[in-house]
């Protein structure tokens, strides 16, 4: 039975202001990994996992690798036996693991992991349920671990297999394996914001709310302590700073629709005075590509560089979400006078395109936003979601902006292989990063041009009405309806081409 609908918030654009007595975005799966395995030894109560997919055969970091080993007192590396070992050597502990359904019957081709399941189902510490709670063609999709109530991270890095890898993305790297195979798969990008303090409870009543609207039983509040999970050796980037929290969720069994992700990129785009730096694993959001239009037809727009994956991730993907961007990308050029849209591909020093799956914003140094909501219609209506969000323009917030400006920097010296420091240095002599981009060297790491390939007419077909990526759940089963689609009526600034 689902809970009552809460008290719906007082923007649209916003669930929740809270503050951070630490807060820190955390670059690439293998540092986020690590600093998880260390957080999930420093919790006391309770650790609260919510994600779009778990795989309990991933490596966290280092640790023995088998059950059979003889030294207890060292942690194992892996998940599955990493939980058993923690609920054993912490008494009270308690585990929650929320996974979106689908894809439940993959289990039984992930060897090992159905063994781990057994074993924690016998462990009473531990608990795992599948959400369900969303409309036929929705998805769970929010990515959360929450300790002991004050201490959370939120972002786009799910616990599962293909995700480890290190801002170098080296080719070939063999640590980045498959659990238990030889199979290496390809370099991988992803972001995740780790919150302390006020900003962690919030996110704690979220995971607790869901968990409820998932069909579990309620989990009490943990008692306040002191202590916090955060990892020790972890220098925070910002402290004493609000964070918002912004939500998407689809109606369902009494919850009402809840679409302040979309609210909130508009929000943030319109904001834009000088630059947005994004990257996101798909453009396909008629929302965020109409506001986005907006500003490239102001007469003086601000500079936006978008870094994508080369192509989706699965056929299905790849049908949904590259058409789109194509489509989207023509329709915008015809407002964009100036030249100041781009869309760049990274690729590593041996030129293979890096996959990129995190979702994240910076626009002008002042608001920097970090979550699991892509730039496509399905995490703007369809699917739960959840982004934090840091506005140096909040009271308070003032002294956040260096830190956001140094992110801005460390991502893209990652990506165009340059130093830091060079990259701060070029960006003070001239702060186009489209310049900084264009004339970086393309002989190593690298950002280069997306381009436009033509469509075929059924590709343009699929893509405008946006078939495999509508706004609502209705709209799945009204394919050619004139409400739906990229460039659907009522839409000002974009037309088909």
């Amino acid at each position: 039975m689902a809970p009552a609908d809460p008290d719906l918030p007082n923007s649209p654009s916003v669930w929740r202001f809270a503050r951070a007595s630490r807060a820190h975005v955390v670059i690439d799966a293998a540092a986020y990994f690590t600093l998880m395995q260390q957080a999930m030894m420093r919790a006391r109560q309770r650790i609260h996992m919510i994600g779009w997919d778990f795989d309990t055969r991933v490596r966290l970091g280092p640790g023995r690798k088998l059950y059979n080993l003889p030294d207890r007192d060292v942690q194992p590396a892996r998940l599955g036996p990493f939980v058993l070992w923690l609920v054993r050597r912490t008494r009270g502990l308690q585990v929650r693991v929320l996974k979106w359904n689908f894809g439940a019957l993959k289990f039984i081709f992930r060897g090992s992991m159905i063994l781990d399941l057994v074993r924690w189902f016998f462990n009473p510490a531990i608990d795992f349920k599948f959400d369900a709670a969303h409309p036929l063609g929705c998805s769970h999709h929010q990515k959360m671990i929450v300790i002991d109530d004050n201490f959370a991270v939120c972002g786009g890095i799910d616990m599962t297999s293909d995700r480890w890898d290190t801002p170098e993305h080296l080719e070939e790297d063999p640590r980045r394996r498959r659990p238990y195979g030889t199979r290496l798969y390809g370099p991988w990008h992803d972001l995740s914001m780790l919150v302390e303090g006020e900003a962690a409870a919030a996110l704690a009543e979220l995971g607790r709310e869901r968990w409820v609207t998932a069909g579990a039983a309620p989990l009490l509040p943990c008692a306040p302590q002191a202590e916090t999970a955060w990892p020790p050796m972890l220098k925070a980037e910002f402290r004493d700073v609000e964070v918002g929290i912004a939500r998407t969720r689809t109606a369902w069994a009494g919850l009402g629709e809840v679409r302040e992700i979309e609210a909130l990129f508009v929000e943030h785009i319109h904001r834009a005075r000088r630059f947005i730096y994004a990257e996101s694993q798909y453009f396909a959001s008629r929302a965020v590509a109409e506001a986005i239009a907006e500003k490239m037809a102001e007469p003086d727009p601000p500079e936006v560089v978008l870094i994508n994956p080369d192509s989706a991730d699965g056929w299905l993907e790849q049908t949904a979400m590259d058409g789109a961007r194509v489509r989207l990308v023509h329709a915008i050029s015809h407002r964009d006078h100036a030249n100041r849209f781009r869309i760049f591909i990274p690729r590593n020093a041996a030129g293979t395109a890096i996959y990129v799956h995190s979702k994240m914003m910076i626009v002008d140094d002042e608001i920097v936003r970090v979550g699991s909501a892509n730039m496509n219609n399905r995490s703007m209506g369809l699917d739960s979601e959840c982004d934090l969000f840091i506005d140096a323009a909040r009271p308070g917030n003032d002294h956040a902006a260096p830190a956001i400006r140094k992110l801005r920097i460390t991502l893209l010296a990652e990506h165009t292989g340059l130093p830091r420091e060079e990259v701060e240095r070029l960006l003070g002599r001239d702060p186009s990063m489209i310049a900084l981009i264009e004339n970086a060297p393309q002989d190593g790491k690298r950002l280069e041009p997306f381009a436009l390939r033509p469509l075929t007419d059924a590709e343009k077909a699929v893509a405008d009405s946006a078939l495999f990526d509508p706004e609502r759940p209705e709209e799945l089963f009204e394919p050619f309806s004139t409400r739906r689609g990229l460039f659907r009526r009522g839409g000002r600034l974009l037309r088909p081409r």
